[in-house]
């Protein structure tokens, strides 16, 4: 089973290392999230679902898959007779972007997810693996915690890059040894500049959601404080994420 594991963690870092051997231009290319290669995978979305009873060309995932994780689209669906080949940055064209689909009930939207997280998370589960147990640090939150980054052979906090802000997000690990992404800064940012009133309780991730062409990949729910307005996390909901 460890090999199994090794071997896939190898198989996903090449794939990834891959695109060092692409030309620059192309490369670049891969890396860009573009409005309009959105647009056009949820044209060919929006066809393939009235032309096939409502159906969405989607990947199956296990019924648990974090919410969004769970709608991976899966192109070779809508490829080429709605679209002539994935968009560029997509994963299955070579680039570094999971197109996924979100509020797929009531009204299914083409997002990105940006896999160079999940490289990174890789990373850090594999070192987690390797010593055997979580080197869990500081409690921030009910069965959160930050990580014993020395522990783990690492020289600073491991972090990932926001697709948001651009700006480094620091990682959390659960009781259950899960390793996430913590966006508290992004939502900070973003719960000031909306006019919408959420109430405590209330998963607030679909902020980063509606404004951006971006998922929360590997997040765990996050609410209101009551008292000072500020993103927290939202405990009682860690079992759906």
């Amino acid at each position: 089973m460890k090999r199994l594991m090794l071997g896939c963690v190898f198989v996903f870092t090449a794939i990834f290392l891959s695109g060092c051997m692409y030309p620059n231009e192309k490369l670049a290319k891969n890396q860009i999230p573009y409005k309009d290669q959105i647009q056009a995978v949820q044209s060919a979305v929006d066809s393939f679902q009235k032309e096939n009873g409502g159906i969405l060309p989607i990947k199956t995932r296990e019924a648990n898959t974090p919410i969004y994780l769970k709608y991976p689209i899966d192109f070779k669906k809508i490829s080429p007779k709605y679209m002539a080949e994935p968009p560029g940055n997509a994963f299955e064209n070579g680039g570094i972007f999971q197109y996924v689909l979100v509020d797929v009930e009531k009204n299914p939207t083409v997002k990105l997810l940006d896999l160079r997280m999940a490289e990174t998370l890789r990373d850090i589960n594999l070192r987690i693996k390797t010593k055997g147990y979580p080197p869990y640090k500081d409690s921030i939150a009910n069965n959160v915690y930050t990580l014993d980054y020395k522990k783990l052979g690492l020289e600073s906090p491991p972090s990932v890059v926001s697709p948001y802000s651009n700006q480094n997000l620091p990682l959390v690990i659960t009781g259950n040894a899960e390793v996430y992404v913590d966006y508290r800064a992004d939502l900070y940012q973003a719960l000031k500049k909306t006019k919408k009133n959420f109430k405590p309780g209330e998963d607030i991730r679909s902020i980063l959601v509606n404004n951006s062409m971006f998922v929360p990949a590997y997040s765990l729910p996050y609410t209101v404080d009551s008292k000072t307005k500020e993103p927290v996390f939202l405990e009682t909901k860690f079992m759906n994420k």
